[in-house]
């Protein structure tokens, strides 16, 4: 086998993330509160000494893809667009990338929102950073991961899924402005509360092409404002009033997805706030509204994951619960008090399965480091 074969010199883990709250902000430059998670991609690298020669072994698919850097090719899809992307992207930057092997073990639940993509391109950019010296730091690393989402995957991606992955600190999220990168480490201390996730198992076959969708409508209804009260203002800078002005002129649909964004702006400081005064009940209720907002407003959930946040609002042990990631599948973020979460869980499963005839699978996971080197030779 491939990985028998590999000889390692470095051993890097990128975790996943999850959003606490500010969901679709972060392509708009508005505010995000993000956090990585203790569920990570495994990469083990070593030196092939070879001038061009790249062979990535994916464990869970089960495939290999060799890569030659002086011949980078976008495919039609697939799970190497994400490492192709990188490569391209430090081959403009450096030349000190050679031949390497690389194998990829992943313990992030697939499909689930937390951002397997960015877990990917953050790790090989982190690792062969090390393994070659590159001289990269880590916004270097973050923005050419963001790039390579862009340009060979296809999703028009803000920073937040790269910066989370990168960045993360052991029990705490981060408040990023994504418009001038300044951050904000926030503790999370929500005991004896916890996070839990459940997957509706639901492909989001539909989040990348509505979600550059959602990115072209709001640039639109941001150019209408920005004509009507200045070319430097974002969306940051608007009020319900302003907003209302262009309304005729946005049409209802745009309007909608502006006024989704200026509230969920508004709802990350509240959010902020709340977790540095323990005011979990506040905290919990944010996050149902961040949910209606995505419900109805920006238009990203769907059945299952609606279901699945009013079925927890008639539990008292859960605080608040939301949609998290680009929609139209994936998990729900749950706040929820340790001791329900056995039965709560086999409560919803049941519940889940009756209505959708599908299984629902779940997990719990804590704000943990980012990207790291655990093994070095």
């Amino acid at each position: 086998m491939f990985t028998d074969r590999l000889k390692t010199e470095l051993t890097v883990t990128s975790p996943g993330r999850i959003n606490i709250i500010g969901e679709h902000t972060d392509y708009n430059n508005g505010y995000v509160l993000p956090a990585a998670i203790d569920k990570t991609i495994i990469f083990k690298l070593g030196r092939n000494h070879t001038e061009t020669l790249c062979r990535i072994y994916s464990e869970g698919f089960g495939e290999m893809v060799e890569i030659h850097l002086d011949s980078i090719t976008k495919k039609t899809s697939g799970w190497e667009n994400h490492m192709l992307g990188v490569l391209h992207e430090i081959i403009q930057i450096t030349d000190k990338l050679k031949g390497f092997d690389c194998s990829i073990k992943s313990h992030l639940p697939v499909g689930s929102g937390v951002s397997s993509s960015a877990a990917l391109e953050c790790g090989l950019a982190f690792g062969l950073n090390e393994l070659f010296d590159l001289g990269l730091d880590s916004w270097d690393i973050i923005k050419l991961s963001q790039k390579a989402e862009h340009e060979f995957v296809g999703t028009k991606c803000g920073i937040m899924d790269q910066f989370a992955s990168v960045m993360g600190k052991k029990d705490h999220v981060m408040l990023l402005d994504c418009m001038t990168f300044d951050y904000e480490y926030i503790p999370m201390d929500i005991a004896p509360y916890q996070i839990l996730l459940l997957n509706t198992n639901v492909a989001h076959n539909l989040a990348s092409s509505e979600y550059n969708i959602r990115r072209s409508q709001c640039e639109k209804g941001l150019e209408i404002l920005q004509k009507k009260f200045g070319a430097r203002i974002s969306f940051r800078d608007v009020t319900q009033s302003m907003l209302d002005d262009c309304k005729d002129e946005m049409g209802e649909i745009i309007h909608q997805r502006c006024f989704y964004v200026i509230d969920e702006n508004k709802r990350v400081f509240q959010a902020v706030e709340a977790l540095k005064q323990h005011d979990l009940l506040q905290f919990g209720q944010l996050l149902y509204q961040t949910h209606e907002g995505l419900r109805h407003d920006y238009e990203v959930s769907c059945p299952e994951l609606d279901f699945l946040v009013d079925f927890s609002k008639d539990r008292k042990e859960v605080l608040g619960a939301r949609m998290m990631g680009g929609g139209f599948g994936g998990c729900t973020l749950n706040i929820i008090h340790k001791n329900a979460i056995a039965d709560f869980v086999k409560d919803a499963t049941r519940a889940y399965q009756n209505e959708f005839s599908r299984e629902l699978t779940y997990f719990q996971t804590v704000p943990s480091d980012g990207t790291t080197i655990i093994r070095k030779k």
